[in-house]
């Protein structure tokens, strides 16, 4: 437990926006939590990191959340000119990016009226501690019908290796950043299905090989530090619908499964794809989740990235609003900052 001096006396009230994308929760923290000083996105990361590690918890443990519970805080923007700061929180600490976050993030404050911009295509500009993202949502009647965003350069880190996995073996695997780094694998070098009857088996499997890959090399972001590591392992498979371009099923933080495909997988996984010409520049292809649930993406421009050749990716997915909800943190419970059970 860090920091206990940052621990409130009475009881500490919190006010969220619950929602999903594609079946993946994300808890909008929209009131209560103390304020997170600090310049940039990765500061205001630090800082929450070191002092709040323990409302992260009590926020997405168990008893007010469970083990596969994603959040986000809404904090002041980074740069002048965007609309507003986001930090993304699991059960493992603080991220660096996310995809079906930022695409229910948008549908919230747009339909919540917590960010006033008009007219049936908004932007916004929001900052996370990967960069600077730019949402469009598709509005009717008040409602957010679906939400296109346009990635931090996404680069291919390295093709074709092979990692020693204990239980598995050797295991080819590409490893590609979307906004954080991930290792692609296929379901077939697995025995896998990737459907819900396999979700302990793709559990068990995602994170030895997380596990795997992060002894087997040092994974270095070109600019920052923080953004060095491995997040999670991304299994590709086959698609059930013969239109849609394939299934992603991403484990990641402390061996979470992503219920959507995952956009900042997308996103990388386009810079792969991109690299290997098997898709062009401005081709949409549809990826499929482990609920059979979709995000769609295509590869907008081709840039650089501190060494690397990287490319700008757009995904596109719907979100839906499922509640408000306001949590108490009250120190005379005698768990008050919640835990984790699996």
């Amino acid at each position: 437990m860090k920091n206990k001096a940052a621990r409130p006396s009475g009881v500490l009230r919190i006010k969220t926006i619950e929602a999903h994308a594609a079946g993946e929760p994300l808890r909008i923290i929209t009131q209560g939590f103390p304020a997170l000083p600090g310049r940039t996105m990765l500061a205001k990361r630090r800082f929450a990191k070191r002092h709040y590690d323990h409302l992260r918890t009590a926020l997405m443990g168990e008893p007010r959340g469970h083990a596969d519970m994603y959040g986000a805080i809404i904090t002041k923007p980074e740069r002048k000119g965007s609309h507003l700061g986001v930090l993304f929180l699991h059960n493992e600490g603080f991220s660096t990016m996310c995809g079906h976050g930022l695409i229910a993030l948008t549908t919230a404050v747009l339909e919540a009226g917590l960010v006033k911009v008009n007219g049936s295509r908004p932007v916004l500009k929001i900052d996370t501690p990967a960069g600077l993202v730019v949402a469009k949502a598709r509005v009717a009647a008040g409602r957010v019908l679906e939400v296109s965003f346009r990635n931090v350069p996404s680069f291919v880190y390295a093709l074709d290796q092979t990692v020693e996995v204990p239980g598995i073996g050797g295991l080819d695997y590409d490893l590609a950043f979307g906004g954080a780094f991930y290792a692609f694998c296929r379901a077939e070098d697995l025995g896998l299905r990737l459907v819900p009857a396999e979700f302990r088996k793709i559990i068990e499997a995602g994170m030895t090989i997380k596990q795997a890959v992060m002894r087997s090399r040092v994974i270095e972001h070109p600019f920052h530090k923080d953004l060095g590591f491995l997040y999670g392992t991304i299994i590709i498979g086959p698609a059930a619908k013969p239109s849609h371009h394939s299934r992603n099923v991403c484990v990641f933080a402390d061996g979470e499964v992503d219920r959507s495909p995952t956009g900042t997988g997308v996103s990388a996984r386009a810079a792969i794809l991109f690299a290997r010409g098997n898709i062009n520049k401005n081709r949409p292809f549809t990826v499929e989740s482990i609920l059979g649930t979709c995000f769609t993406g295509r590869v907008v421009e081709r840039t650089t990235f501190g060494p690397y050749d990287a490319i700008v990716p757009e995904v596109t997915g719907r979100a839906h609003l499922t509640g408000r909800a306001e949590w108490l943190i009250d120190p005379r419970d005698p768990l008050p900052y919640g835990f984790f059970l699996r």
